[in-house]
């Protein structure tokens, strides 16, 4: 993988090499509010909590606190990437204007919520 291709760093996995996933990219995307397939199909991957797998679209305030509802359903993802994913849903909470209660993604058998969700 080489995870740094657009801003010319290499940094290609080697054998020894931890495997991290790339830094927390969650974006703002422009359109929020309901998404059809064909709209989904055409987020980038930044719009994901889950990036690779492109799983729980962060577009706007709804979206979020469904991630974080499903955020224990996902499924076939590692530690890191779950972590990864949680960095995200609280990058799209701050932008969105929702108070976490959680700070973490690894309590286990809690689940996710907003203490004060945004109204919708």
């Amino acid at each position: 993988m080489n995870w740094g291709a657009k801003s010319g760093r290499n940094l290609t996995r080697r054998p020894g090499d931890s495997v991290e996933p790339p830094p927390t990219a969650w974006k703002p995307h422009p359109r929020p509010g309901e998404l059809s397939s064909q709209d989904r199909d055409e987020l980038p991957d930044s719009a994901f909590a889950f990036a690779k797998q492109r799983k729980e679209p962060l577009t706007d305030a709804l979206h979020v606190k469904n991630a974080l509802a499903r955020f224990d359903q996902v499924k076939d993802v590692s530690d890191a990437e779950r972590d990864a994913a949680f960095k995200n849903i609280q990058a799209a909470a701050r932008h969105f204007g929702i108070d976490l209660a959680e700070t973490s993604g690894k309590e286990p058998g809690k689940p996710a919520h907003a203490k004060n969700p945004a109204r919708t």
